[in-house]
């Protein structure tokens, strides 16, 4: 409790204004639902978090549709297939040719900016850089969200709904009592050593890369800039790793499948590792979670920041229905309606993963059983539209 704070009411309280309270303040205010959305963390140090962003066309059409930007498509790049690199060559897998779909190359920084845009352009209420975040009341009719804002001033904000998008190390996550929920957590005895790098493409589209050295990625970020990723032990040290050395492990993971790529100064580099989890429900009395506090994915099937729209899509809709009756049962359907959509991403990330990551104690059996799993996907419509239909995301509902 604050020595003195500033007491005010709203309908929807959102911890966490990154792309997804950031959206669902959007869907919120275009329904006419007020909303406040706060974040410990300054705007300029979201957009300077380098995050790279593959969009499932569904995640395009959010943002086009509802008015957020259309930079997307003028700043995006349309891919319409990834290459699956092993056994000695590539082997395309061709979204539009399979399912009649694409995946738009926008980085999470881009969509935050453009979220944020819009959140200013129509007067919504966002607050970055806040601190002494608290979260309370929850199972009584009117919860609250106190912090301090960015000029020390105390708040407690009285809302009808709270709702928790603060990432993976979410406070309000940790609001929901042990006994009444479920934790389904993953941790991968690897990770991905990331590269920024100053050079042109590599290639037109993503090449996922399987060689007995390990796992790569080759992806892009603008005509300049590429993002591009290995496979490493998580405890690895960024600093003993020089540019040359960099260069030449990528080079030779992707040589062992007939391919070179564009050289360039490194300008950042990090480690990142890799883990699943999911809490049941996504919700506690009027608090629910979204995106990030609710579950993460590895990264390998492109799903995290795709999850976390689909999420407030669907929780839009359903606190709309809440507020309209003065009821949480519409909380517990969106808990349901966004699982199933969660499990079938935890499913194809892990399946993605495990089939092109090389585990610590793989053996020349393992390897080669891998080979045998691509060889069988590629050579398979079945299989190929599969991974496509995944890939480019599940229809929205």
């Amino acid at each position: 409790m604050f020595p003195s704070y500033t007491q005010s009411r709203t309908q929807i309280a959102i911890v966490g204004a990154g792309p997804a309270g950031l959206m669902l303040s959007h869907l919120l205010a275009q329904a006419g639902i007020d909303s406040v959305a706060v974040d410990v963390r300054a705007r300029r140090e979201i957009e300077e978090t380098h995050r790279a962003g593959i969009l499932e066309q569904g995640s395009v059409d959010l943002l086009v549709d509802t008015g957020v930007s259309d930079r997307v498509h003028r700043d995006g790049y349309r891919h319409d297939g990834i290459e699956l690199a092993f056994g000695g060559g590539g082997h395309r897998i061709d979204f539009q040719g399979l399912v009649g779909a694409s995946t738009q190359l926008y980085p999470q920084t881009d969509v935050f900016a453009d979220l944020a845009d819009a959140r200013r352009r129509d007067g919504g209420d966002v607050r970055f850089g806040v601190t002494d975040v608290s979260v309370g009341d929850l199972t009584t009719d009117v919860p609250v969200l106190r912090f301090t804002d960015a000029d020390g001033i105390g708040h407690q904000i009285r809302a009808d709904f709270l709702v928790g998008a603060d990432g993976s190390r979410s406070l309000c996550r940790q609001q929901v009592p042990a006994d009444e929920r479920r934790q389904y957590f993953r941790e991968y005895p690897f990770a991905w050593f990331g590269v920024l790098a100053e050079a042109p493409p590599s290639a037109p589209e993503l090449i996922y890369n399987h060689s007995p050295r390990g796992f790569a990625l080759i992806s892009q970020r603008t005509e300049t800039l590429q993002r591009m990723y290995f496979q490493c032990d998580p405890a690895e040290n960024v600093d003993d790793w020089s540019e040359d050395r960099i260069w030449a492990e990528l080079q030779a993971r992707v040589g062992a499948n007939g391919y070179h790529l564009n050289e360039g100064p490194i300008i950042a580099k990090t480690v990142l590792p890799f883990r699943s989890f999911v809490q049941e429900p996504m919700h506690h009395g009027r608090l629910v979670l979204a995106g990030d506090a609710a579950h993460t994915v590895p990264p390998t099937g492109a799903k995290g920041l795709n999850l976390a729209l689909a999420d407030v899509r669907v929780l839009a809709e359903e606190l709309q229905r809440a507020l309209a009756a003065d009821d949480i049962t519409p909380l517990a359907t969106y808990s349901e309606r966004a699982l199933d959509r969660i499990w079938k991403a935890q499913h194809f990330s892990y399946w993605m993963t495990t089939m092109l990551h090389t585990l610590p104690d793989a053996t020349a059996f393992d390897v080669r059983r891998q080979e045998g799993e691509l060889v069988a996907l590629t050579s398979s419509i079945a299989g190929s539209t599969y991974l496509a239909e995944a890939y480019t995301g599940w229809p929205q509902w």
